[in-house]
């Protein structure tokens, strides 16, 4: 009878042992599968679960609305006070803020669904395509200057920007400077419309 309780303990000990080591082991390897996740990857899973977010950055600036779309250094946000498109350099994002349950989904292990081109788009890609449509845009520097204006020409790392008032035309008499801003300098650019 002694001798069956012993073995009756032994075998729970072993039993309580194997499960701890399995709980570790699925512990550590739940660790290692969300250290390999990207900050894109997550923006991407924001993005497929349209929860608010709010996008923090440098110098205490904040946008809150919905995200768009998820670039290649670039992500774009729909404001929630205008109904053009923000667009963030990577570089400008000090962090994104959304709820506890938004939050935790981007760390699920799910298949991300590919964008395809508007992943591989880089910040220059898009301005160069704002260049070509002639849009008009609001830009805002590190340095906290604000512009208007027409994008003329993008190149890899700069754009070209013809200023001007917002509601006039890029016509001759209406441009009062010519710009070149490197994309490093900017915080953010703003379209009147959504469409990206």
């Amino acid at each position: 009878m002694h001798w069956d309780r012993l073995f009756e303990d032994l075998e729970g000990q072993l039993a309580a042992e194997w499960e701890a080591e399995r709980a570790a082991l699925d512990a550590e390897s739940e660790r290692l599968r969300i250290s390999k996740l990207t900050l894109r990857t997550r923006l991407r899973l924001l993005q497929q679960s349209d929860a608010p977010i709010t996008v923090r950055l440098a110098g205490g600036e904040h946008h809150s609305g919905r995200l768009r779309a998820v670039g290649a250094d670039w992500i774009a946000a729909q404001p929630v006070e205008t109904t053009g498109a923000l667009i963030v350099p990577m570089t400008s994002v000090t962090g994104v803020e959304t709820h506890h349950g938004a939050l935790l989904d981007t760390l699920e292990d799910v298949e991300v669904t590919q964008d395809g081109l508007r992943e591989r788009m880089t910040l220059g890609f898009l301005m160069r395509d704002f260049a070509r449509r002639r849009l008009a845009v609001r830009l805002a520097l590190a340095d906290g200057e604000v512009l208007h204006g027409t994008i003329d020409r993008a190149g890899q790392d700069h754009l070209d920007l013809a200023v001007h008032d917002a509601g006039e035309a890029r016509l001759a008499g209406a441009v009062r400077a010519f710009r070149v801003v490197p994309f490093a300098a900017l915080r953010w650019v703003r379209t009147a419309s959504s469409t990206i």
